[in-house]
């Protein structure tokens, strides 16, 4: 479980995660290594967060989330899987 606040928690397996080339310069392994990381969380479907809670996070997301009420997040500033899985 993810703690977000003493009265929510989000269960890990709500969150998918995938590794995914990163864009841009990145030396001689950027079209080789999945070293990106992208979260996508169902804001819409989700068990764990109360409605208000869940409504308030679609109006703050803006472009990260798609039509279908998914929070997608890309982390890909760093060159390892393991910095950019911790940056998301």
């Amino acid at each position: 479980m993810i703690e977000i606040t003493p009265a929510i928690a989000l269960d890990e397996s709500e969150i998918v995660e995938r590794f995914i080339r990163a864009a841009g310069p990145g030396g001689q392994n950027v079209n080789k290594v999945s070293t990106a990381v992208e979260l996508r969380f169902d804001v819409r479907r989700s068990r764990a967060l109360p409605n208000d809670v869940a409504i308030r996070l679609m109006k703050l997301a803006g472009r990260r989330l798609t039509q279908e009420g998914v929070l997608v997040l890309v982390a890909m500033t760093h060159r390892t899987q393991e910095r950019n899985r911790a940056d998301a």
